[in-house]
């Protein structure tokens, strides 16, 4: 019969006795005194009161003292920390024994994977922590007898000190050209170029190739070979969150967008005939007589994307380094060509004859438009309502150089093997 069996049988019954044992044994030592016996009996009496019944349970009780396990399970970070950095893996050790079982889930219940070393003594995560994230771990192991032991830690990751983020074009849900990239501008400069790239993907359906270009420090841009295809969905997924982008500096970001491709349309400006062509879906909708850049003011050549739309806009000279030359409070129908200021507008300043004959413009093209932008039906309000941010508007025989990719969207002027060479993967 089992210690524990003992006890329900019968030990609780024998303490009693054992206790009334007890509580008898002061007055026969006392009679004793009194009869002159002062020997052996009182100390049998003391010796059954001792080791009696009473005895007995004392003993059945210690037998069933439960052996604790000789295994000891450390987990790192500690428990309740508070501030346990997300770059050092979790680990788990045993000494006295081997592991059983670990068991790590993040706050909302995801498991994070290890790997158990081969003598059973240590367990190390493998999965990469997050940061500002609460951890609970729950580990087992057996001592060399097999009495187990367990632990469990809970704590919490610190954020980090300095971080950055990518403010990205075009927006989620939007619809664009078929000469809009994938333009992303980094809050601070990037020294780890892979592995910021490689935490950033570009997908499109129908599938093409996509590869990245950077422009600087703090500017990627991804785009396909050749102009998107019309009704394309572009999906941009950030996955910058605890990338570490350079010393100390990671990335706070994990998000996807989306945009789509509208109709494919582009437009030819021409500055020797000073006329704008418009081809949508293959065919030619329009053809414009416009005003390029003058002789002292030419316009960029090559393949330049519309960035930004204004109904109407201020245009000053002195902001682009052309001293006084101009100061428009209204321009109409602006749509931004580079980040430098070139634009193609509307016109209501400049003489109806030299529309399609004379190049006089600081820079931008010009279309013919009224005062106030209210006129639905001028060339310059029709070209606007017509494009997308995104639209490739190429102007050849502009007598000057080809802009430079990097002012504006303008990366299509980047032949495939040059584009490709300046990606980080």
């Amino acid at each position: 019969m089992t210690a524990p069996e003992n006890q329900q049988s019968g030990s609780s019954n024998w303490t009693r006795r054992g206790v009334l044992g007890g509580l008898l044994a002061a007055p026969a030592l006392l009679v004793a005194a009194c009869n002159g016996d002062t020997g052996g009996g009182s100390g049998n009496v003391a010796g059954k009161a001792a080791g009696g019944p009473s005895g007995a349970a004392a003993t059945t009780k210690g037998a069933d003292i439960p052996k604790t396990s000789a295994a000891r399970i450390t987990v790192t970070p500690a428990d309740g920390a508070t501030t346990a950095p997300f770059t050092r893996p979790i680990k788990v050790a045993v000494t006295g024994g081997t592991l059983t079982s670990v068991s790590v889930t993040d706050e909302k219940g995801r498991a994070v994977a290890g790997t158990l070393s081969a003598d059973r003594h240590g367990w190390t995560s493998t999965d990469p922590l997050g940061s500002g994230t609460r951890y609970t771990v729950a580990a087992a192991a057996t001592d060399p007898d097999g009495l187990e032991a367990d632990a469990h830690a809970a704590f919490a990751t610190a954020a980090p000190a300095n971080t950055f983020v990518g403010h990205f074009t075009p927006d989620n849900g939007a619809t664009v050209g078929v000469g809009m990239p994938v333009s992303i501008n980094f809050s601070r400069p990037i020294t780890d170029r892979k592995a910021v790239q490689e935490a950033i993907t570009v997908t499109a359906r129908p599938g093409v190739e996509i590869v990245g270009h950077w422009y600087s420090s703090t500017r990627l841009d991804f785009r396909p070979q050749e102009y998107w295809a019309k009704g394309t969905v572009v999906t941009l997924s950030l996955r910058l969150k605890d990338v570490e982008g350079a010393k100390g500096v990671y990335g706070t970001q994990s998000k996807d967008v989306s945009f789509t491709v509208g109709r494919s349309r582009t437009s030819v400006a021409d500055l020797s005939a000073d006329t704008l062509t418009v081809t949508t879906d293959g065919v030619v909708t329009a053809t414009y007589p416009i005003i390029g850049g003058a002789p002292a003011t030419r316009t960029w050549g090559g393949k330049l994307v519309i960035a930004e739309q204004y109904l109407q806009t201020k245009m000053d000279s002195q902001t682009v380094g052309l001293g006084d030359e101009y100061n428009i409070p209204d321009v109409p129908h602006a749509q931004r060509l580079t980040t430098s200021g070139t634009f193609i507008h509307g016109n209501y300043w400049s003489p109806g004859s030299a529309f399609g004959e004379q190049n006089l413009s600081h820079g931008c093209i010009a279309l013919r438009d009224v005062k106030g932008a209210g006129d639905p039906q001028t060339d310059g309000a029709v070209f606007f309502k017509e494009s997308l941010v995104g639209d490739v508007v190429e102007v050849v025989n502009s007598g000057d150089r080809t802009v430079d990719p990097a002012n504006g969207l303008n990366g299509w002027n980047l032949s495939w093997s040059a584009w490709t060479a300046g990606s980080a993967v």
